[in-house]
């Protein structure tokens, strides 16, 4: 059976992406921060959990290791751990710099540094979730934003690195989409894109030949402003 592992999967678009994969025949390693949250959700999926922090080198390196252990290779890999703290340029703290760099960009890469011999045996998929936000000005998002921009751009460095190696990668870029962390944005959540949509498009990419790929797909919300969100 193929395999996947997923990367703040134990809510939101990553939990929905998984539950996707599960549905398609994927065996699945849950990857997320809270031990009680990953295992209730990869319970429910079947799923390997592990608790990880996406922060630190040490746990990006052990979730790729466990999950090859356990299933023998890996076709898919879902980053979809991710965090945003709204605050203008002005009004910044290191901390929320550093925290938001570290989940969204630095474990990315790191996830990916691991999990990329693994993929080019398989000819797998790079899931990156990025944002609309990164596409676009974002006041009040300015970290989370400019750490989606770069995941949108090391999405296009991996696609022209791994070419050759069949291994294909796709920034996933929606607007606000009905999930905790878009809670703040006071939009009802019955006006907001379904995690599901996202998973739609990720399902949609494994369905391509091997000769196509989908370097970037932005979702946008109806209804929305044309800019943001």
């Amino acid at each position: 059976m193929p395999s996947a592992l997923v990367t703040g999967g134990s809510s939101g678009i990553g939990l929905a992406i998984a539950r996707m994969l599960r549905d398609d025949g994927y065996d699945l390693t849950l990857a997320s921060r809270t031990p009680e949250k990953v295992e209730a959700a990869a319970a429910g999926l079947g799923a390997q959990a592990i608790a990880a922090n996406m922060a630190r080198e040490e746990d990006c390196v052990r979730v790729v290791a466990a999950h090859v252990d356990r299933f023998g290779g890996l076709d898919v890999l879902v980053n979809s751990a991710g965090i945003g703290i709204a605050g203008t340029v002005e009004t910044l703290q290191a901390k929320h710099i550093d925290l938001q760099l570290g989940v969204n960009l630095r474990g990315l890469l790191l996830v990916s540094r691991e999990a990329i011999p693994h993929l080019k045996r398989t000819k797998g998929w790079i899931v990156n979730l990025a944002s609309i936000a990164g596409t676009t000005a974002t006041p009040g998002l300015t970290v989370y934003g400019a750490t989606k921009a770069a995941v949108i751009a090391l999405t296009q460095s991996q696609n022209a690195e791994l070419d050759a190696d069949g291994v294909r990668a796709i920034a996933v870029c929606p607007g606000f989409v009905d999930t905790e962390m878009a809670a703040w944005s006071g939009i009802e959540p019955s006006e907001m894109i379904r995690p599901e949509d996202c998973a739609e498009i990720v399902r949609m990419c494994l369905r391509l030949s091997p000769h196509a790929r989908v370097p970037e797909v932005v979702i946008e919300r109806v209804g929305s402003s044309p800019t943001f969100g």
